[in-house]
């Protein structure tokens, strides 16, 4: 049987059949963009578009997926990958994109090879393009597929989006180059029986999502998030997010009751579980019990 060379890259096909562990594939065939690209000075001025193919395998989840895109690699690094190189600036080869794009992507530890095809549709009839293969090193399952980028993590106080201090201090997350992630507290909701700990963390947890919905409706600005997937795509728009905690908390590698019912030693977690760059407490005592975050923490109290 022979393989169609446009429907999955030859070099593709090839280094998989010879891999010794079986690998998951995600892919991006056919995206086309119009770039000023080429060595030829009859190719300076005029934008040519440029078709980009991309299978990445990558090494399987280590656990049932569950349906949480926490645990898959994104189709966004490809996206990315390619706006990040055909936005640097002008290229005179093929094969110097196919390389930038292929190193993005390596950079995630979950991926073992990448297959990059980059093909000039209007130099002639037919496609006229390159095409490389790359492994990386994808070994640490460990690691956060998000570490390049470590947020700061605010916890913040009930209702703290209707004080006078907040628009002032929000102005001035904004201006900061760190991501931030902002955990709010819920109003305490009324006492359930104690023979019922799992529904009164339930309840708990919804008055932090509750609070957390509430600022982002007063602050715009602020988008609400739950997973790592979505805090990492929040980011690359620059704007703050405000942490909706149910999912990653009942979704604890050691279940909801390795992760603390305090809120703000569950915010200590939550730093320590995403790896940020620092943990502040506003208008809050900082916790005893910082649950082995090692990063900067510390109390501020704005205005």
């Amino acid at each position: 049987m022979t393989t169609d060379p446009h429907d999955i890259l030859s070099e593709a096909a090839r280094l998989a059949t010879g891999s010794a562990v079986l690998l998951d594939r995600v892919s991006l065939r056919d995206h086309v963009v119009t770039l000023d690209i080429g060595a030829f000075a009859e190719e300076r001025g005029a934008p040519q578009r440029i078709s980009f193919t991309v299978v990445v395998d990558v090494l399987p989840a280590q656990a049932p997926l569950a349906d949480d895109v926490d645990r898959i690699l994104s189709y966004d690094l490809i996206v990315e990958a390619i706006e990040a190189e055909t936005s640097s600036g002008r290229i005179n080869l093929l094969e110097t994109l196919a390389e930038g794009i292929a190193a993005r992507i390596l950079d995630h530890y979950q991926v073992a090879r990448v297959m990059v095809r980059v093909e000039k549709l209007d130099r002639v009839s037919g496609r006229l393009g390159v095409e490389i293969a790359r492994s990386g090193i994808g070994a640490d399952p460990s690691m956060s597929p998000h570490a390049v980028t470590r947020p700061a993590v605010y916890c913040l106080p009930e209702s703290a989006h209707h004080q006078a201090w907040f628009d002032g201090w929000l102005m001035g997350v904004l201006a900061s180059t760190t991501p931030a992630l902002l955990v709010i507290e819920g109003r305490a909701p009324e006492r359930l029986a104690a023979s019922a700990p799992l529904a009164q963390r339930r309840v708990d947890l919804l008055a932090a999502e509750q609070a957390a919905w509430s600022l982002a409706a007063e602050a715009p600005e602020c988008i609400v998030t739950a997973t790592r997937t979505e805090f990492e795509h929040a980011f690359k728009s620059g704007r703050p997010t405000v942490w909706a905690p149910s999912k990653m908390v009942f979704d604890a590698a050691g279940g909801v009751n390795s992760v603390p019912a305090d809120f703000a030693e569950m915010c200590a977690w939550f730093a320590h579980d995403i790896d940020a760059a620092n943990l502040t407490f506003v208008h809050r005592p900082v916790p005893t019990a910082l649950w082995d975050f090692s990063g900067p923490v510390s109390g501020q109290a704005p205005g």
